[in-house]
């Protein structure tokens, strides 16, 4: 018989983008209401790259939650070259950055000020290995040779084994994987390594893009890979292992901008993202390891303790669509897996 519902101790989303100003206003609700902590990816415009930057934006988050809610933004740090490992280090002791994040330059939305040579911010990893802030990586090589749906096997031989070798005792996130490699370096990886797994990419191949048609809607970066990756992330995920944990990357933009001769990157799940993990641990069989998955592993690498109280989550007849996010300025495509979503959050 069929598990018509399930309760999990509230989860934390472990890479979420909340954007600024107008954006940021209209999403935050979607990832506030499922879940109770988040990492916010600092690729605004400019960066997040110094403590009073973080601690300003931090307030502003803090600013549009209602005043019954118990969420809790993360902050982290854009790392270029010009970052002060000294400002770095008081923002972690201060209890302001959980960790920093690495973007190759280039490599995704808002990534210009990110990193063309790795030694470039060595002196800054030596730092976060020093005082054990993690590392989190958007893991993508960017040279103009490789091919879009190689770039993080391509990335993982030539940038983070090296990177693991020099720094053996840095805390790794390895971010929104979508490959068979970069499952096969987490597990055979020594020291803290970890890595986060989207819905989007367990739930899609890059066959889903081209569906009768272009689908600019299940564009992200990193991009979806063939199925014989998909089968290795969801693999991991329903696991058990607690170097695989929630990470929705949910990214927004709006409709017009997904629909235009040159489309954003990026999927909008905050909404739907924990239905859609529910409904990939239940096809595989799983759904009495999703509460670790979800609420338990990611709090473990972070060393911060799980969540206090639940989440109910329940069957439903199969959802082909939801409707748009509305925003002020203009309308946001929601995240729905072809085929339909058959699980969703109930409200309190």
């Amino acid at each position: 018989m069929l598990q018509s519902s399930l309760v999990i101790r509230r989860p934390d989303d472990w890479h979420v983008h909340l954007r600024d100003g107008e954006m940021l206003a209209t999403v935050l609700a979607a990832t506030a209401r499922d879940f109770t902590r988040a990492i916010v990816m600092p690729n605004l415009q400019p960066p997040i790259t110094t403590t009073a930057a973080a601690l300003a934006y931090r307030s502003r988050i803090l600013g549009l939650l209602p005043a019954a809610s118990d969420f809790t933004p993360l902050m982290t740090c854009y790392l270029t070259p010009s970052v002060a490992p000294d400002d770095l280090a008081a923002g972690h002791a201060a209890g302001i950055f959980s960790a920093a994040k690495l973007y190759p330059a280039g490599a995704t939305t808002h990534s210009e000020a990110g990193v063309k040579q790795l030694r470039q911010i060595y002196p800054v990893l030596e730092r976060m290995q020093r005082i054990g802030l993690p590392l989190l990586i958007h893991g993508e090589s960017v040279a103009p040779n490789v091919d879009i749906f190689d770039r993080e096997a391509v990335f993982i031989e030539d940038e983070l084994i090296p990177l693991h070798t020099d720094f053996p005792a840095l805390r790794i996130v390895f971010e929104h994987i979508t490959s068979r490699e970069a499952v096969q370096f987490v597990r055979a990886a020594s020291g803290a390594i970890a890595a986060t797994i989207t819905p989007h990419h367990l739930m899609i191949n890059r066959n889903a893009m081209f569906e009768q048609g272009i689908r600019p809607h299940l564009y992200c970066l990193p991009v979806a890979k063939r199925e014989a990756h998909r089968l290795a992330l969801r693999g991991a995920a329903v696991s058990g292992d607690p170097r695989f944990f929630l990470g929705t990357d949910s990214a927004p933009h709006l409709r017009h901008l997904k629909e235009h001769d040159c489309g954003c990157a990026g999927v909008f799940n905050a909404g739907s993202a924990l239905a859609c993990y529910a409904q990939v641990f239940d096809e595989e069989d799983a759904l009495a390891r999703l509460e670790d998955f979800a609420s338990h592993f990611g709090p473990a690498f972070y060393g911060l303790p799980p969540n206090a109280g639940t989440v109910t989550l329940e069957r439903v007849a199969s959802v082909a669509a939801l409707p748009d996010w509305p925003s002020p300025l203009g309308p946001i495509k929601q995240f729905v897996p072809p085929g339909g979503l058959c699980w969703r959050v109930v409200k309190p």
